[in-house]
Order: structure tokens, then sequence, then C-alpha cells
């Protein structure tokens, strides 16, 4: 391809040099040679990050306990869960949305950068409610520089919806602070127009929100009303819609 060729990873070479990344890492992340690297930052300027000086070392006992205690309660919530019967999966995602999805009437909306997350509710809406996939929409949220045709290609993928079901991507200019390879595949969009579904979905929403735990009694609804003007997570301020 030539060094003339390789305009997008020039691109995001200098984005992430402004971010303070060695050439070594660029090298690394983008799969080119540290030598090209070095010539299309040559005139960024670079200012060394902490965290990123000095050689990597081995995980220290904390961080060693750390992880051994992190994988010990993985291994312990399987256990305590087991396989979710009906009434356990319905709870599940009716609790996922009070979290991360839209709270306006009209239609559900749901927006996650995990993609086990986006999987576990397109499975949940599907499986509950009988989704009519004509109307079941989606949209990426993806800073500029990343391959939006990828990434749209990967959450069709995860969710199960055509690619031309998809609404415009939405791009963010990227903050040079933050490592947006990180979340190569952006911020993905679930959107399903139908208010009924929505109501039923705020319905379980309601009903978990003036549970009192394994007793099952209920508190007043007029203590924990749900407020319906608030919208769902996103991953930034002015965040789209789906």
């Amino acid at each position: 391809m030539g060094y003339r060729g390789k305009i997008i990873e020039q691109q995001r070479a200098r984005q992430l040099r402004a971010g303070s990344w060695t050439l070594a890492d660029i090298a690394s992340e983008l799969g080119v040679a540290k030598s090209s690297v070095s010539l299309w930052v040559r005139d960024v300027e670079f200012v060394p990050s902490p965290r990123r000086t000095g050689a990597r070392r081995r995980p220290n006992v904390l961080q060693r306990r750390k992880a051994a205690e992190i994988e010990e309660m993985n291994l312990e919530g399987f256990a305590r869960l087991g396989r979710l019967n009906e009434q356990a999966y319905l709870a599940a995602g009716a609790a996922l949305y009070a979290g991360e999805g839209s709270k306006a009437d009209g239609c559900v909306n749901f927006a996650n950068s995990d993609p086990k997350m986006i999987s576990f509710f397109c499975g949940w809406l599907r499986h509950f409610f009988g989704v009519d996939e004509s109307r079941l929409r989606m949209r990426v949220y993806l800073h500029d520089g990343l391959d939006l045709d990828a990434a749209e290609a990967f959450w069709s993928q995860v969710a199960d919806v055509p690619r031309e079901r998809f609404r415009k991507g939405y791009r963010a200019e990227p903050d040079p602070s933050i490592r947006t390879a990180k979340h190569e595949h952006g911020c993905a969009y679930i959107r399903y127009s139908c208010s009924r579904t929505h109501r039923a979905v705020m319905g379980l929403v309601a009903a978990l929100l003036i549970s009192n735990g394994p007793s099952g009694v209920a508190q007043s609804a007029a203590q924990l009303t749900v407020n319906e003007t608030a919208e769902g997570s996103s991953p930034s301020p002015g965040a789209p819609q789906a």
C-alpha cells in the first residue's frame, strides 16, 4: 500500500500521539512499523504521560490477590444464580432497563457499549414481548477516526439486526486524553417503536422498584414512582437517541 496509502493509520497515529502514546504503543495498536509512526507524528507535540513511563512490572501481591478474588466472586456468582428461570429472567431484564433504558413514553430505547449487555437485552425483549423485527432499529455512537462500517457490522451480529435497519451513525470528536480504542466499536443504541411494549416494560420496572425483596411485600407505589422523563444512560452528554 505504501506510505501514501495509509491515510487512516496516519491520522489515527497523530491522534494517539497527541494523547501521549509512545511510538512503540502506537505501532503495536495500528500494526505498523515504528519507523513509519515516527515519520507520521514527527511534528506532533508529545507530552509524556506518567502512566506510560518506566518498564511494565509484573503484578504485585495486592494485584494478584485482587485478580484471585475477582475470579472467586465470579465463580460464586455463577453458583448462586445458576440458570435463570422465567421469572428471574423477566426481572433481570427489567432491572437492566431500569438502569440503562429510556423512561420517556413512546418507544423502547436501550444503549450500552458492552456487547454482552446488548445481546442480553435483545434476547430478553424478543423472548417476552414478541418483537416485530421490522420496527427494531439500531444506531452506533462512535468517535471520529474509528471504523464505522466495522462497528455496525459488529453490532449487527451481536444484536441480530440487519445493517439495513441501522440509522445513520453518530460521530463524536475524540478526546485526546482518553484511549478511544478501548471502545473501538463504540456504543450501540437499540430502538423499538411500540408504545405498548414500552409501557409494559415500564410496568415491570415499576413492579420491581416497589418490591421489598424475597418476601414479596410491596411498598407504597406513591413512595417509589418511576421518573418517566429521565433518559437512559449515554456515552457522553448530548449523545443521540437510536
